[in-house]
């Protein structure tokens, strides 16, 4: 029989794989200027710091570190996560209440394992984060997606799609959301955790943009407000330590965690034991926020520069201005078209993201995502010159 004939899982129908990761395809030009991804800088990375602790941790430890491992979580770094997230995110949580996961998109696909079953209903921001929209729709979940504003998600609409809908998720990033960069206020943070409480809606609330802040004051979570355990907060040090050592975490009700648990067991048994090794020493040496501290600053440059240069290119009708974060979304004029004109920035030496991957009913084709963190402010004022010629040539 003739392998094409292969049947695959209903799941994967219109399921085409990231647009970012397509869009990489394209840039292994040399000398290309990329706006499109969302990594952290390379100068943001701590080889020497991470190849000084794994060294002291494995022949200190090495023989626990190198053995499975509970699928829990490192027990160390369970206990050290307990006073990050008082401090940090102002919610109490006991060790056995927190899940140490492959980077917070494992969290995401746990979630999902343990409460989605084909046809529930989830509602995302319109636009969201597009790895997350497809871990959902792999689970052959319906996304419901719900207009932001300057202030983030707007509650009105919410608590309507939450009555008429009856969903079985929220999915959420309150603080510089990917892609547009904002931050949900205090009372809609506020007013989503009763949302969640009265309807019985769980809260995916995703965070892990918060300590990339360079401006503004720092708001209190939404699972600060649960009081019923309805917000599961998922968290990652990708952002801000490495995302190639892969640490997460989601907090939230023991029974939920439990059914997490038991899902993780299947996909990778623990995460890493040396990487949960590293973060929990820098949580406990004090090395995290010293480290934020110092990248935030070149972040805030970088952002500043492309801000500026976004208030003169062609083209360009709004741009959201973030406080902190990763990345700027951006619209065109009416009748622009970011999609057809990604390839004549990409032939000048340009990319970035755009827009319509974001949005759960695609169309805004007049709109895109810039990430800064990846460029020199060399190369963001060499990329936005080269983007700013193709914009005013097709105005």
């Amino acid at each position: 029989m003739n392998i094409e004939s292969m049947q695959f899982a209903s799941r994967f129908n219109g399921i085409s794989g990231s647009a970012i990761r397509e869009i990489f395809k394209l840039l292994a030009v040399p000398g290309m200027i990329s706006f499109a991804g969302g990594n952290p800088s390379l100068s943001a990375l701590p080889d020497e710091q991470c190849a000084e602790l794994a060294r002291e941790l494995l022949l200190d430890k090495g023989k626990i570190l190198l053995q499975y491992g509970a699928t829990e979580g490192y027990a160390p770094l369970r206990e050290s996560l307990v006073p990050y997230l008082k401090d940090r995110f102002s919610f109490d949580c006991k060790a056995d209440e927190i899940l140490p996961v492959t980077g917070s998109t494992q969290a995401m696909d746990l979630l999902c394992k343990a409460l989605i079953d084909p046809g529930d209903k989830v509602v995302v921001e319109n636009p969201t984060f597009l790895g997350n929209m497809q871990a959902i729709r792999l689970y052959q979940a319906e996304l419901v997606p719900v207009d932001s504003d300057d202030d983030g998600i707007k509650v009105d609409e919410l608590e309507e799609v939450f009555k008429k809908e009856h969903p079985k998720m929220l999915y959420i990033i309150p603080t510089f959301q990917n892609p547009t960069g904002r931050t949900l206020s205090l009372e809609r943070r506020k007013k989503i955790a009763a949302l969640a409480s009265q309807y019985g809606v769980v809260v995916a609330e995703d965070d892990p943009y918060r300590d990339l802040r360079y401006t503004g004051r720092e708001l209190p979570s939404i699972k600060s407000f649960d009081s019923e355990g309805w917000v599961a907060f998922m968290g990652s040090f990708s952002k801000v330590i490495s995302p190639g050592l892969r640490v997460g975490f989601l907090a939230a009700n023991p029974a939920l965690l439990r059914k997490c648990v038991i899902g993780k067991q299947s996909s990778d048994v623990h995460t890493a034991n040396l990487s949960q090794a590293i973060v929990d020493a820098y949580l406990r040496r004090n090395l995290l926020m010293p480290h934020v501290e110092e990248i935030c600053k070149s972040y805030a440059q970088q952002m500043n520069t492309m801000l500026g240069l976004l208030a003169k290119c062609g083209g360009v009708a709004r741009y959201t201005k973030p406080e902190g974060g990763l990345f700027i979304f951006a619209e065109l004029n009416e009748g622009m078209n970011a999609l057809n004109l990604l390839m004549k920035c990409v032939d000048k030496g340009v990319a970035y993201v755009p827009g319509t991957h974001f949005y759960p009913g695609g169309g805004h084709e007049n709109t895109f995502r810039l990430n800064f963190s990846m460029c020199t402010v060399e190369q963001i004022e060499k990329g936005m010159e080269l983007m700013n010629e193709v914009f005013s040539e097709n105005l």
